[in-house]
C-alpha cells in the first residue's frame, strides 16, 4: 500500500509541477533541485525522444539507451542551464549531437537503410504485422512498400537534411526551433527542408 501511495503522490507532484509553467521554467526548478520537475520533463519527452532516436539509430534497444543518455545529460547539465531558448530546442540540440555521433560511430556496424517491420505507421498507429481488416491484402502490401521506401529515402538523405526532416515531419518542430537546434538561419533551414522534400518527392513519386 505504501508503494502505491508514494507512486500516486509522485504523479500528483509531477502534475502540479506543470501547471501554468513553461518547460523552461520547469527546468529552472530542476536546476534548483526539484526532482519532481525532472520527472515531469522525462515523462513528457520520453516517447518523442525514443521515437526520434529510433529514426536515427534504427535499433529499438539503442534508441532507448540514447534517449536515457539524453536525459542523463540534461540532469548533469542542470546547474549550468540558462533559458536562452525553448527547453525543447535545448533538449533536441543535445539529442541531435548524441544521435549524429552514434550514427557516425556505428556506420560500418549496421546494414544501410535498415527497416523494422515493428515500427508503427505514423498515419494509423498500427504496426506492419497487425492486420487492418479495412484493407485488402494488396493495399497492405502497398502500404508496407510505401513505408519502407519512405524510411529508406529519408535515411539516405544528407545528414543535416535528414535531421531537419525528422524534426519537422515527425517531431512537429517549427522552422525556428529546427534552425536553433542545427545552428542555422531560418531561411537556410527552409532551404534545407525544401531540398530534402524535393529529393523525397522525386524519389517517391511512384508511391504518391
Amino acid at each position: 500500500m505504501a508503494g502505491v501511495t508514494s507512486g500516486i503522490q509522485a504523479r500528483q507532484n509531477v502534475s502540479q509541477t506543470s501547471e501554468g509553467t513553461t518547460d523552461a521554467e520547469v527546468m529552472l526548478r530542476v536546476k534548483a533541485g526539484d526532482d519532481s520537475a525532472f520527472a515531469y520533463l522525462v515523462q513528457k519527452y520520453r516517447r518523442p525522444m525514443v521515437s526520434f532516436m529510433y529514426r536515427m539509430a534504427h535499433n529499438a534497444a539503442a534508441a532507448e539507451d540514447l534517449a536515457q543518455e539524453v536525459f542523463l545529460r540534461v540532469y548533469r547539465s542542470r546547474e549550468s542551464y540558462e533559458p536562452s531558448a525553448k527547453f525543447s530546442t535545448w533538449l533536441y540540440r543535445i539529442a541531435t549531437n548524441l544521435a549524429v555521433n552514434y550514427v557516425r560511430d556505428t556506420r560500418h556496424e549496421r546494414p544501410e537503410n535498415m527497416v523494422s517491420v515493428d515500427e508503427p505507421d505514423q498515419e494509423t498507429g498500427l504496426t506492419m504485422d497487425v492486420r487492418d481488416t479495412s484493407l485488402t491484402a494488396e493495399e497492405v502490401i502497398l502500404r508496407r512498400e510505401r513505408m519502407a521506401a519512405i524510411r529508406q529515402r529519408v535515411q539516405a538523405l544528407p545528414e543535416r537534411q535528414r535531421l531537419a526532416v525528422l524534426m519537422h515531419k515527425y517531431q512537429q518542430m517549427d522552422y525556428r526551433q529546427i534552425a536553433q537546434v542545427l545552428k542555422l538561419s531560418e531561411s537556410a533551414t527552409k532551404s534545407l527542408l525544401f531540398r530534402a522534400y524535393e529529393t523525397l518527392r522525386v524519389q517517391l513519386k511512384e508511391f504518391v
